[in-house]
């Protein structure tokens, strides 16, 4: 069974970057789509993006084109989520997420996630 742990959240100024990690185990996350969520203080869980080779990066808000992309690195079992231009209305808590059939834009159609590691943009 596929397990995710999330990593490389924190404190950033405005403008700043951020890479996050999302490491699997127990499973090649190769051969998984992977998903990036975020979840704001009072706000519902939002889908952000997905990755799933060789469809490539499916956006589902407006929010970080241009600005968030995913990467892996298979060698470490390993998705990452770029993420540039930051700014406070990016705070949340995110989430990695991941499912052998596909990306979905839904929360609830995905069964494997991480814990969440929280981003905080604030000068």
């Amino acid at each position: 069974q596929l397990k995710l742990v999330e990593s490389g959240g924190g404190l950033v100024q405005p403008g700043g970057s951020l890479r996050l990690s999302c490491v699997g185990s127990g499973g090649i996350l190769e051969h998984f789509a992977v998903a990036w969520f975020r979840q704001a203080p009072g706000k519902e869980r939002e889908a952000l993006l997905c990755e799933n080779s060789p469809h490539g990066t499916t956006y589902y808000t407006e929010s970080p084109k241009g600005r968030f992309t995913i990467s892996r690195d298979n060698a470490k079992n390993t998705a990452y989520l770029q993420m540039n231009s930051l700014n406070p209305e990016d705070t949340a808590v995110y989430y990695c997420a991941a499912d052998f059939n596909g990306c979905y834009g839904l929360t609830k159609l995905y069964d494997i996630w991480g814990q969440g590691t929280q981003v905080t943009v604030s000068s």
